[in-house]
């Protein structure tokens, strides 16, 4: 029998093709590509507002913006429009030695947004570039003023700073570095701020546990010698490892330190810049300033790719007379299309107020999350704004984790499949303890919260008969 349009079976036919496509020719990143040997792959074929759809129809709540990116939500025609307008005017251009509009418009934009005397934008097209532009940056910085030997940079444990050479060499997760050592040198790493981990001798005081967490610091600075530390990479909350917040006065101790030293306070944003903790910038919630700010996908909310970093006007100097050049670039860097899409992006920002949407419900959110703590399962729930980690564990009374095969059964063996076929996206992760992680579009409102808790409670329950 022949299958006419439209009918059921040409829509299984052309699904099927497209599964057989995928699984011969599409590398999915950070995947175990032997999961969809006998699964199907899903394949998500529209979105709108906070949600997503597969291409059999089926809804899924967006809890994790994608990648921590959607924050405007899918399917704003608007600034699709402003991505047609400036392909019709000018589809491309590259930065090196030329400018144009929208890249000035932008960098203007984002200066006037970011905190002190950070005036000067580099655009770049991820996060990972952000991050290798201002190692770079450092580097020939110090070589400029006179400090040749400064070259290392600290960063915490667990944290994940990108997956290029020099960004993965300043990530602290072992596991996704040993494949590809030996890396650049000068990676050094110190404590995180998981308080529900925290060491027994500060595991009752989150003060004092901040106190010492900067003070390491400042120990590893002495030991590896100030003359050659460059900088400090800090997530204002850090996302690997479950979303862990900064004590009371932790970055006000660490801008205290980098001042002492001539060290430079790199705060990395790609996560938490643009709305994701109620301010443009994470920086200006916890109140510190740094030397640079590296950002991304909030920037655009994923409309099109771009990053980038801002830096003080100090770091310019050197650059900005004779024949000093910054010897670095990305030839997509500053594309006009995605800088028109990031000036529509602010627009829909300041038009809806999502910075106050946050801020107005993040503690409904908390709260909302909060109801899952009376699941044996759910150790900690922490974060800010709209970015949440859940722990789980396996005794709530000693905190007491997973085993790495515990971990693997419970996350990839069913965690990660189920919640997904319950209708939320989320992540589960075990770099570092195991976690769920929450941050869902910035146009979210208890509805969402309650039918993101909803789930996990379901889910959870289950997983807890499983163990």
């Amino acid at each position: 029998m022949t299958s006419q349009p439209g009918t059921g079976t040409d829509a299984d036919a052309a699904d099927s093709a497209m599964q057989a496509a995928a699984k011969r020719n599409l590398w999915l990143h950070f995947t175990r590509m032997s999961s969809y040997d006998k699964a199907e792959m899903p394949v998500i074929v529209r979105g709108s507002g906070p949600y997503v759809y597969d291409q059999h129809g089926k809804r899924y709540l967006d809890g994790l913006s994608g990648l921590f990116v959607s924050a405007i939500g899918h399917g704003r025609t608007e600034v699709a429009e402003a991505a047609a307008r400036q392909m019709s005017e000018l589809a491309y251009f590259p930065l090196w030695s030329y400018a144009h509009p929208r890249a000035i418009e932008l960098a203007q934009r984002l200066a006037d947004l970011a905190p002190g005397d950070l005036n000067r934008v580099f655009f770049t097209t991820s996060g990972s570039e952000a991050v290798e532009s201002a190692w770079k940056l450092a580097k020939q910085y110090f070589k400029a003023i006179g400090q040749p030997d400064r070259y290392k940079v600290i960063s915490r444990e667990i944290a994940y700073h990108g997956t290029s050479m020099g960004a993965l060499a300043i990530t602290g997760l072992a596991s996704i570095k040993a494949p590809f050592e030996p890396l650049p040198p000068g990676g050094v790493r110190v404590p995180n701020t998981n308080f529900y981990r925290a060491p027994e001798f500060v595991a009752d005081d989150l003060d004092a546990f901040g106190r010492w967490a900067a003070d390491e610091i400042d120990r590893a600075i002495v030991r590896e010698g100030p003359e050659s530390v460059a900088a400090v990479f800090l997530e204002p909350v850090q996302n690997s490892g479950g979303c862990f917040p900064p004590p009371p006065g932790y970055f006000e101790q660490v801008r205290k330190i980098c001042d002492k030293y001539g060290v430079l306070l790199v705060s990395d944003e790609v996560i938490c810049a643009f709305g994701r903790l109620g301010y443009y910038f994470g920086s200006q919630r916890y109140g510190y300033q740094p030397d640079i700010i590296t950002f991304a996908k909030g920037a655009t909310s994923g409309y099109a790719p771009l990053g980038g970093m801002i830096t003080s006007d100090a770091l310019m100097e050197p650059f900005s007379e004779g024949t000093a050049t910054f010897l670095h670039g990305v030839t997509f860097a500053g594309h006009p299309v995605s800088c028109a899409v990031a000036l529509a992006n602010l627009d829909v920002f300041e038009k809806e107020d999502l910075l106050g949407n946050v801020r107005a419900n993040e503690a409904a959110f908390r709260a909302t999350l909060e109801k899952l703590t009376d699941l044996p399962i759910v150790g900690d729930v922490r974060g800010d704004g709209y970015f949440y980690g859940i722990e789980l564990v396996k005794d709530k009374a000693t905190r007491e984790t997973f085993t790495d095969d515990e971990s693997e059964r419970l996350l990839r063996g069913f965690l990660s499949h189920t919640l997904l076929d319950a209708g939320l996206v989320c992540r589960t992760d075990d770099r570092g303890d195991p976690v769920i992680q929450l941050a869902p579009p910035l146009i979210c409102t208890q509805e969402h919260f309650d039918e993101m808790e909803q789930i996990l409670r379901s889910v959870l329950a289950e997983a807890w008969t499983r163990i």
